[in-house]
């Protein structure tokens, strides 16, 4: 458990950086959950508030534990959420024609958001201990198995989007291991490859029309083209300085849909401006720099692995919904990370900065 010694040793300037993405999160879900008209916000916002509070709790939980110790207990953590997706796929509520959630009372649980901290630890643990490392076509075989379950149950809910998240981190921590670019250049020829018959049996028709819907938009304005359109016109209606906050009109008065959610930087253009977009994105490039400076700093594989991982990850989804939102990827339900509404996303995200500082933390420790 935390040692008060370790406590000189927390990265302060990280968590700082994190707590102040966090607040502009909260921010702009305020910002777009809040009814002009009425003069009050709707009760997403305070659903946010809980999760940040639980995902704070969550973060000293991740820093307190040993992250040895939670990497003794990864694969009973991974068959934990193996299970949980399992009973998801059978049990779990259904919304917009997905089962991913697993109901508590008024408060509903995403498992697949914990699933890549799992992936993460169990991946860094099995590398830490195999001194043979990702060039080895056995561990590469056996690491690629634990990455396939996980991410075959997700897309099964489906959830694509958080499927294909999983990648990044099994990359991350293979690549670290030392898996040679080669290897990566391979694997990449065969994706290249298999994607025709990946589009023709794998893809559903809904998957299909929203990269169809990508290339052209304006093929279908008023249906499956509108979000990304109104996406668009969000990011560039804020110029320099932004209209201010509470003072945007895309987000205000509900012409981007789900605003809080999969498009909470669209809304932060609109209402904080060029500035403010660069001032946020700082904030994300200092928080991954100065992950993967703890990752330099771990005193041992395991620490640098899990680092890698999970900072991979968070890299990934950041890349990603800000891509989609300027209208240049695919619209997929992939949250910005700790801004977007969703309590799951907001509590994996926090804990799995716990482990970062832990890491960190406990360089000088034997």
């Amino acid at each position: 458990m935390f040692e008060r010694r370790l406590y000189h040793h927390l990265d302060w300037v990280l968590l700082g950086a994190v707590a102040v993405l966090t607040a502009l999160g909260l921010l702009m879900i305020y910002s777009t959950t809040f009814d002009t008209f009425a003069g009050t916000v709707r009760p997403l916002f305070y659903k946010q508030l809980t999760a940040v509070g639980i995902g704070l709790v969550a973060l000293l939980i991740c820093v307190a534990v040993d992250y040895r110790t939670w990497a003794e207990y990864s694969l009973l953590l991974f068959g934990i959420i193996v299970a949980v997706l399992v009973y998801v796929l059978v049990f779990g509520d259904v919304g917009g024609g997905a089962r991913r959630w697993i109901s508590f009372g008024p408060a509903n649980v995403q498992p697949s958001e914990f699933a890549k901290i799992c992936l993460a630890l169990v991946l860094a643990a099995f590398y830490a201990e195999s001194r043979r490392g990702a060039d080895n076509r056995a561990d590469l075989a056996v690491s690629t198995i634990f990455m396939l379950v996980l991410a075959g149950l997700i897309a099964k809910e489906p959830d694509l989007g958080s499927a294909v998240a999983l990648l990044p981190i099994f990359f991350g921590i293979v690549f670290l291991a030392g898996l040679r670019l080669r290897m990566l250049a391979i694997a990449l020829a065969v994706a290249l490859l298999v994607t025709p018959v990946a589009w023709r049996y794998a893809l559903a028709d809904y998957q299909r029309a929203r990269i169809a819907t990508f290339v052209n938009p304006e093929g279908d304005a008023r249906g499956a083209g509108y979000q990304q359109i109104q996406a668009r016109i969000t990011v560039g209606s804020g110029g320099l300085v932004g209209k201010g906050f509470l003072q945007g009109t895309q987000g205000q008065y509900k012409f981007l849909p789900v605003a809080h959610n999969d498009f909470i930087y669209s809304v932060l253009a609109e209402e904080q401006g060029f500035v403010g977009v660069v001032v946020t994105l700082g904030l994300y490039l200092f928080v991954i720099v100065r992950s993967l400076e703890a990752a330099r700093l771990a005193k041992d594989r395991l620490g640098a692995f899990l680092v890698v991982g999970l900072i991979s990850g968070f890299t990934f989804q950041v890349i990603y919904n800000v891509t989609m939102s300027a209208g240049l990827a695919p619209v997929k339900g992939l949250t910005l990370p700790l801004m977007s509404y969703g309590g799951s996303s907001i509590i994996a995200t926090l804990a799995s900065f716990g482990l970062i500082l832990n890491v960190r933390m406990r360089r000088f420790t034997n």
